[in-house]
């Protein structure tokens, strides 16, 4: 660590260097994180203030809307403040809390996405022990499993990473403290710390979409027998699901299971699983499903009621 705090910050080059295209990321960023907050802000209100949506679907889907608050949140607020000055910096200290919370919150988000395909397997092809599958207790820990291993995970990716020297390289190619850019500064051999963030970052990655494959197969087998009436609502249901996997999933993998090594596109790539999936989120699960429209429509009303 005498080694390490040798650097004492580091610097971001961001996503672009020219000064009209920060001023333009700047409003355009700035709009995805209100936007982002808000809609995710929006479905946690919605959730807890109808009782009619207190069910284990919602109860996960209150939790995605917060993991994605947290996980935009961890870079956002960060890079939008970037775009208007003049020296992207960040402290050794604020790195590495960054990418602690960074991967904290997008693992969680990888297991809470991975639940909730459970839960959609259970209430459409074990329709009548859904209710002893996903009881309350079972909801709780599953929940708690997941955050318990969001935090394991971010723990051992950032501890891998920092434990590393680093001794002048201070510039990072990046918009905030992710692993592969990081560890391009270090002064030593990162070759077992690269195969070991595959192992930790890009199986996790890969082993969960892999579940989630499985479950939307033996959920599309099922609904063949199924009135044409209960194959509309649940393909909804998976629909606007499966739609938020495949935006957070394929990039996730991209960037993390492969060496250590960047490209070009990567920051584009990033921006695509940090800021706007979790933007998409809300509006996906509003759009698409009945329920949440039709109770944020009576909160609504009684809003204007109560004022009237």
């Amino acid at each position: 660590m005498d080694v390490a705090n040798n650097v004492t910050e580091f610097i971001f080059l961001g996503l672009s260097q020219d000064p009209g295209m920060q001023l333009m990321f700047f409003a355009l960023f700035l709009l995805f994180y209100i936007v982002t907050a808000v809609g995710n802000l929006l479905i946690l209100l919605t959730v807890f203030s109808v009782s009619r949506l207190h069910t284990p679907m919602y109860f996960f889907l209150s939790n995605l809307s917060f993991v994605d608050i947290a996980y935009s949140s961890a870079t956002a607020p960060k890079m939008i403040a970037d775009f208007v000055s003049d020296k992207k910096t960040i402290s050794y200290w604020g790195c590495v809390t960054q990418m602690f919370t960074f991967h904290f919150f997008g693992c969680a988000e990888i297991f809470v996405l991975t639940v909730m395909a459970f839960d959609r397997y259970a209430a459409i092809c074990q329709p009548l022990h859904y209710t002893t599958i996903m009881s309350a207790n079972a909801c709780i820990v599953l929940a708690s499993l997941s955050w318990l291993g969001a935090l394991g995970h971010s723990f051992v990716q950032t501890l891998l990473t920092f434990q590393l020297p680093f001794c002048n390289a201070q510039v990072i190619d990046h918009y905030f403290c992710d692993v592969h850019p990081v560890l391009k500064l270090a002064c030593a051999d990162t070759t077992l710390v690269n195969m070991l963030v595959i192992a930790n970052s890009g199986l996790i990655s890969l082993g969960c979409f892999l579940i989630l494959l499985a479950s939307y197969t033996v959920i599309l087998l099922s609904l063949r027998k199924r009135s044409a009436e209960s194959r509309r609502k649940a393909l909804s249901t998976c629909g606007s699901h499966f739609t938020v996997v495949t935006f957070f999933f394929v990039p996730c993998i991209f960037i993390y299971l492969r060496p250590s090594t960047t490209f070009p596109l990567d920051k584009a790539v990033s921006v695509f699983y940090t800021t706007i999936t979790p933007m998409l989120n809300p509006l996906i699960y509003t759009l698409r499903n009945e329920d949440v429209k039709n109770a944020m429509k009576r909160l609504w009303s009684r809003k204007f009621s109560l004022r009237e």
